[in-house]
């Protein structure tokens, strides 16, 4: 069962700020959601064939991190339970009335899911806000608005299939025999979906979206920290009418996660977190050789060429990795310089750190709301703080922001005097903390990009020839040019390397929700 609770939790002593603050508590959280998006993220939290279940594990919280409070309690669905969303959507797959349903009826079904987004795009807005700590922009932008975008690319697919079609024949053949030949594209079955708590309806566009134009049939497990937002967007696949089994959802720990990917009733496991996770998971899925795409982490290059004018580049380069206060996969926390324009760029860009408005995020000028929990807050300090130890320089911030007494808030922090095998220019941090590293040349500078176990995310400013040019040689899967042009649906992101496995969204992500079959013939007299 969720409940939204109104009465603070107990902070510890480790959850005290480091600096003075005379702010007034806020408001109760619950009191903080209007009745609208309470109710849409209330009532039972598993969802089996198609009906909404209690939850039979043990109940746990979720947080609101501009506070503190404590916003839901959540009744975690148990391995049994898990099992049972896993055999729903096994029988829907392989005889139900979802794998009766052509393409045309799939792509009419995520039209009618992309309507029920759009009329509770308001209730979304405050969910994402309330559970993950989005700024209100980001959270009408990037959080809602880009994930109804990328779900209604997947109308189009789910109509029409594969870009390379779901039939392809192929040239006649003529060793041993004339020969004639198809490839054919089928759905690659039951999908385990893992997703994370830091963008969680476009994680969800990503998965589900490509699972149910493909045809496949999914049992989703979100993060813990983004529960509330899942369960409201299952009230709307649910209001959709979409066929049981096509999409279940379970919750919980680690457990409920190893039974995903165990199951040898599941084909496919799509997960997004962290590379340590992923990799558990992957090894969990390999003794029943199952296909997987992982979409992980990355510690991703900003460059600054020397044909490019550094001053309109700061801005830029500072969104890049404090936005959603740099908990994203793809922010670009290592920003590399010239080093004949070294001191100016990093004053600058200190100083447009400093500048940026750190609060609860319900507010419209605020530019970096809170981390999702105190634990991942002081992560981030002993990240700091190590880096300090070691010799390097806090340019700006490195703590906890004066004024906010409540709620778990880090200063947009840079840290400069690091060499590039530094912990802290190494480590995904998935924190408003980025690094500032000198450079010689345009070969220094590639070489510094890519020496990392990551290559997920890269941004490169300068001359657009210039800039190409460095593109081709970094290794990632994803390379702006002067900022890109924003967050397309029809292209793939996934990375080099530990970033993952596979790709999501675009083309190629469709097709990793499809197996190829060969069928071949022989025509020379034959019937």
């Amino acid at each position: 069962m969720t409940s939204i609770e109104t009465s603070p939790v107990t902070t510890s002593p480790g959850d005290a700020p480091s600096h003075s603050s005379t702010a007034e508590p806020p408001s109760s959280t619950g009191d903080r959601l209007s009745p609208e998006a309470r109710a849409l993220c209330s009532g039972p939290s598993t969802y089996i064939d198609g009906r909404w279940v209690e939850g039979d594990g043990v109940a746990f919280d979720t947080t609101d991190p501009s506070t503190g409070r404590v916003l839901g309690t959540i009744a975690a669905s148990t391995v049994a339970q898990t099992d049972a969303a896993i055999a729903s959507s096994r029988r829907a797959f392989d005889g139900g009335r979802w794998a009766t349903l052509d393409g045309n009826a799939r792509g009419d079904l995520i039209q009618r899911l992309v309507e029920g987004l759009d009329a509770h795009r308001d209730e979304l807005i405050e969910l994402v806000i309330a559970e993950v700590g989005s700024p209100l922009q980001l959270a009408q932008s990037l959080q809602v608005a880009t994930p109804i975008e990328n779900f209604t690319w997947f109308i189009d697919a789910a109509r029409r299939g594969p870009r390379d079609g779901l039939e392809e024949a192929l040239p006649l053949h003529h060793t041993p025999v004339t020969t004639a030949g198809a490839l054919l594209r089928e759905p690659v079955g039951v999908i385990s979906a893992y997703s994370a708590y830091n963008y969680p309806f476009n994680l969800l566009a990503w998965k589900i979206g490509g699972a149910l134009a493909s045809g496949c049939a999914t049992v989703l497990l979100p993060s813990p920290r983004a529960t509330l937002c899942t369960i409201a967007f299952m009230k709307i696949v649910d209001e959709a009418g979409f066929p049981p089994g096509a999409l279940n959802m379970v919750v919980g720990g680690p457990e409920v996660g190893e039974a995903l990917a165990t199951s040898p009733s599941v084909d496919m496991i799509s997960f997004t977190g962290s590379p340590q996770i992923g990799g558990h998971v992957m090894a969990l899925g390999a003794p029943t050789i199952k296909k997987v795409v992982l979409e992980l982490g990355g510690k991703s290059p900003n460059i600054v060429l020397p044909s490019a004018d550094p001053d309109p580049t700061v801005a830029p380069s500072i969104l890049r990795f404090c936005r959603n206060a740099g908990q994203g996969c793809g922010a670009t926390t290592r920003t590399f310089v010239h080093r004949d324009s070294y001191d100016r760029y990093a004053e600058a860009m200190a100083a447009g750190m400093a500048a940026l408005k750190v609060g609860d995020p319900r507010g419209s000028d605020i530019d970096v709301g809170p981390l999702i929990s105190a634990e991942h807050r002081d992560r981030v300090q002993a990240y700091v703080d190590r880096a300090v130890a070691d010799g390097a320089t806090v340019l700006t911030g490195g703590g906890r922001p004066d004024g906010l007494a409540e709620g778990f808030y880090f200063e947009p922090t840079l840290i400069g005097g690091v060499s590039n095998d530094a912990e802290i220019a190494q480590e995904e941090l998935f924190g408003p903390v980025g690094v500032i590293q000198p450079y010689d040349d345009v070969d220094h500078v590639v070489q510094l990009a890519n020496d990392t176990r990551f290559g997920l995310n890269a941004n490169v400013w300068g001359r657009t020839t210039e800039a190409m040019d460095v593109a081709r040689r970094l290794r990632s899967g994803t390379v702006t040019i002067n900022g890109g042009g924003g967050m397309r649906p029809d292209v793939p992101w996934g990375g080099y390397g530990q970033s993952g496995v596979g790709r999501e969204m675009g083309e190629e992500g469709f097709r990793e929700f499809f197996e190829v079959k060969h069928v071949q013939w022989p025509v020379d007299g034959q019937p």
